[in-house]
C-alpha cells in the first residue's frame, strides 16, 4: 500500500505538509480537528498536492524536503506540478 506526502491550503492562506499512508482517513482528522496541532489553529481549506511514494521512509524523507522550503518555494512547487495556480 503507497504512502502520500501532501500539501494543505489552510483558511488563513498557509500551507501544511504531512504524510499518510490513508490519505482520505487523515484529511478527514484535520478537517474534524484532529490531525495535526498545526491545522487546528490554522483551519485547512484543500488539499492541493499529493505525492505517492512506495516506501513510508521515502514518504518521511520528503516531507521532510518540503517542510524545509519557504512558502514561496512551496507555492513554485504546487504551481509547477498543477494546473491551478496559487498566488
Amino acid at each position: 500500500m503507497p504512502y502520500y506526502v501532501y500539501i494543505l491550503l489552510c483558511k488563513d492562506g498557509s500551507y501544511y505538509t504531512g504524510y499518510a499512508k490513508d490519505l482520505k482517513r487523515r484529511l478527514e482528522q484535520h478537517k474534524k480537528g484532529r490531525g495535526a496541532r498545526y491545522t487546528r489553529m490554522h483551519k485547512p481549506d484543500r488539499v492541493i498536492y499529493v505525492e505517492e511514494f512506495s516506501s513510508r521512509s521515502e514518504a518521511i524523507e520528503r516531507e521532510r524536503q518540503i517542510k524545509k522550503l519557504s512558502h514561496g518555494q512551496k507555492r513554485q512547487l504546487i504551481n509547477s506540478r498543477c494546473d491551478v495556480k496559487f498566488e
